[in-house]
């Protein structure tokens, strides 16, 4: 608590949370990836917010790691194609200003006005690296944003759709209904997302529930079908990346993570066990 109020005042603030991790992670020699905007948008805010946040060196490999999958799919998709991005719940992710991107490619950010405001005042005069937009709107107006996605879709070959950090807040019609409303715009082929299991979903409600539960920004996703929760839905799960196996990759575990990763796993059906995942989504659910 702040003379204020809670630090973690909205869910607008876990981005701030989630920037800080990047800050880090962009200062270490052995970076995995470089943001150098992380931490001028993280602000005092911010840190704070991190400094306060239970676990929060336990699970540093976790917030690196999903950047570093999302940075991996998002230019493997660009480089297959991909003419759009569209970026949901954007907070202050800074790709489009970090990424090697081309210069012809249209991103679009998707956010409240606040954030998206503040994340202007604090990148002004730095050049994106492609065709930047920002389109304030909150995503729970349904018929607004259809209409956003319906004059996206016209507007593009292939699109590319990303959501980082956004879809543990809804609950599980609100994905359904979300995934059902992406699937109608035919140019909207792929979509980048990560999802946990409901035995890590339960750990992390248990470690993080108060300052979540204060913000009003509860975690609620955690499918058992896994990845295939979004089959019936219109999307079909391409690749599945664990972040548990690929932070073990990285090196990016402590001694007893890196025992867990030995255990078997499975990119389906999830149960009790921590798993998460980021998983490239394209068209074709039945």
């Amino acid at each position: 608590m702040d003379q204020a109020g809670p630090l973690l005042r909205n869910v607008s603030d876990t981005a701030r949370w989630a920037a800080m991790y990047r800050a880090r992670e962009s200062e270490r020699p052995d970076a995995l990836f470089r943001d150098p905007f992380a931490r001028r948008l993280a602000g005092e805010r911010g840190e704070r917010i991190y400094a306060t946040m239970p676990g929060r060196d336990q699970s540093e490999w976790a917030w690196v790691t999903r950047t570093h999958l999302f940075d991996r799919f998002i230019t493997d998709q660009v480089a297959k194609g991909a003419d759009l991005v569209v970026n949901l719940a954007a907070g202050l992710d800074a790709r489009p200003y970090r990424l090697p991107l081309p210069a012809s490619l249209r991103w679009v950010e998707v956010d409240l006005p606040a954030i998206l405001d503040d994340k202007e005042s604090a990148l002004r005069g730095e050049a994106p690296a492609c065709r930047l937009e920002r389109v304030r709107l909150d995503l729970a107006d349904v018929t607004a944003r259809r209409a956003l996605f319906e004059s996206l879709g016209r507007t593009a070959r292939r699109a590319l759709v990303i959501t980082e950090g956004l879809l543990i807040y809804l609950p599980p019609d609100g994905v359904a209904a979300l995934a059902r409303d992406l699937a109608v715009p035919a140019s909207f082929q792929d979509w980048v997302l990560e999802v946990v299991s409901p035995g890590l979903l339960r750990m992390m409600q248990r470690k993080l529930g108060r300052q979540l539960d204060t913000a009003r920004a509860p975690f609620l996703f955690g499918p058992p079908e896994g990845p295939g929760f979004f089959v019936p839905h219109g999307w079909r799960p391409a690749e599945v990346r664990s972040m548990l196996q690929t932070a073990r990759g990285l090196g990016r575990l402590s001694l007893m993570m890196r025992l867990l990763s030995l255990l078997p796993e499975s990119n389906d059906r999830q149960g009790s066990r921590p798993w998460s995942g980021v998983c490239l989504l394209t068209r074709g659910g039945t």
